[in-house]
């Protein structure tokens, strides 16, 4: 059994019932041991000292700002349907993010893709392939309004 997959499981169990019932609790534990069983050899979770100011940062900071700049996007595509004279400059546009773990470019591809407007189609490397529905320009500036924020805070997160 790994203990750190057998952590994740059951306080992911615990978020999902929302109950302390006694009973949910003992079942989490079970179906958390049987997960941790069955997974450990696909799931290498690691605690590291970074994983709890990370995880504050995440849910403190991170997802606040994800969500209000998802509510921006769409308001912005909202207007751009029910006004009709509304131009969109559709585009493909490359991103080379300076974030280094798979699973912080996992984040920041997620994230653009849920906002509105904007679908990630690829990441190679370091460079995330994205389609915009209104290009500002090819310039680095204009692309940083697309992502800037995101990879600022989820570098201070994972790495």
């Amino acid at each position: 059994m790994s203990f750190s997959v057998f952590i994740v499981t059951f306080f992911t169990w615990l978020i999902l019932t929302w109950t302390i019932d006694p009973q949910e609790v003992i079942v989490g534990l079970i179906v958390s041991f049987a997960v941790s069983l069955v997974f450990k050899k696909y799931y290498s979770i690691k605690f590291n000292r970074k994983f709890i100011p990370g995880l504050f940062k995440f849910l403190f900071v991170y997802v606040p700002v994800f969500i209000w700049e998802m509510l921006k996007a769409n308001l912005d595509v909202a207007s751009r349907v029910v006004e009709p004279k509304v131009k969109v400059k559709p585009g493909f546009v490359r991103i080379k993010t300076g974030l280094k773990g798979d699973v912080a470019k996992l984040t920041l591809a997620n994230s653009i893709t849920l906002t509105p407007g904007t679908i990630t189609v690829d990441i190679k490397d370091d460079e995330l392939y994205i389609h915009w529905i209104d290009v500002k320009g090819t310039d680095e500036e204009s692309k940083k309004e697309l992502y800037g924020k995101f990879e600022r805070i989820l570098k201070g997160v994972y790495e």
